[in-house]
């Protein structure tokens, strides 16, 4: 079993297209070619944190992937990354032990990045004034820099709970193209952005139904277990178009579960992302349309991006 390490992992990314990579992985999923049981999962209060088990494989396919992600949110008093993990990929036939990636939870960081820039992609309005993210972490740095794959947009503003944590922020941001405004009033952010991504771990809404007024999309990803959310549940009632990345897990799990417990949508009118890969199901079709992505991370993202990091080891 090779065993790769988190600095071989960067070497090789660059010579892989992640877009196509992750697209295709997400159309396959949809196109009912991939097995994904339900996420095996952790919570923990002291300190917070939680981890995610995530596992499948692709029909046909010649690997199996199980994938251990965490989130300590107090890593940081401990000089640590909030994200911790590795990837384990198995021969599909004989269930070999073929590769342990080392990756800390990068690998997971750059997919849910990629996966962000492929909903702007298809549902973003094609003129994007402003980009609004919501949070500081690695995930709010990491969504503006694969967004410039896919918008020449290069004004952001960013909010956050803290003047430091927006410090912060900036300063990491120095060498991007980007010109950052940042703030603590999510109005500056909901009046202003007409692509909107949140990226927190927050267990109460952020974003209100009222703070929406113009015809924007949002990107929803940090309500990945079933206590989180970003978004209170009108937001989702209020749009033209509501995207899930897996029906299965959205009914369980992030926004649209806290929308279909309080009976504010239904699964009936949920449109999955790899649907408007495929174009089974159209995604934005006017500038005029609210549309909001809930993005609560498949395992097939995971299998599709350590297969590409294997092949070029």
């Amino acid at each position: 079993m090779r065993i790769v390490s988190l600095d071989e992992i960067k070497a090789v990314l660059p010579k892989i297209d992640l877009m196509q990579e992750i697209e295709a992985g997400f159309s396959a999923y949809s196109n009912g070619e991939v097995v994904v049981p339900p996420v095996g999962e952790l919570n923990f209060e002291h300190p917070p944190g939680d981890v995610h088990i995530k596992y499948g494989y692709i029909r046909d396919d010649d690997v199996y992937v199980i994938k251990i992600a965490s989130g300590f949110y107090q890593n940081k008093l401990l000089g640590l990354s909030n994200g911790q993990g590795m990837m384990l990929v198995f021969d599909q036939k004989s269930g070999k032990p073929l590769g342990l990636l080392q990756d800390e939870g990068y690998l997971t960081d750059v997919r849910t990045a990629v996966a962000g820039a492929i909903c702007a992609k298809y549902l973003a309005p094609n003129n994007i004034e402003t980009i609004g993210i919501i949070g500081t972490g690695i995930q709010a740095r990491m969504q503006l820099e694969y967004l410039k794959n896919v918008t020449d947009c290069r004004s952001a503003i960013v909010w956050g709970r803290s003047e430091s944590a927006l410090d912060q922020y900036k300063t990491s941001m120095d060498d991007t193209d980007f010109i950052i405004e940042t703030t603590m009033a999510l109005e500056q952010v909901t009046d202003n952005c007409n692509l909107i991504v949140t990226c927190t771990a927050s267990e109460k809404p952020l974003i209100r139904k009222d703070q929406i007024t113009g015809k924007i999309h949002i990107t929803a990803m940090g309500s990945d277990t079933p206590n989180k959310q970003e978004l209170e549940t009108n937001v989702l009632s209020k749009a033209d178009l509501i995207i899930a990345d897996s029906r299965s897990q959205c009914e369980v799990r992030g926004e649209i579960h806290h929308a279909i417990r309080n009976k504010k949508v239904s699964m009936d009118s949920i449109v999955e992302l790899g649907e408007i890969i495929n174009g089974d199901r159209q995604g934005r079709t006017t500038s005029s349309e609210l549309t909001v992505a809930d993005l609560t991370g498949v395992a097939v993202q995971d299998i599709k991006i350590s297969k590409a990091v294997l092949k070029y080891i």
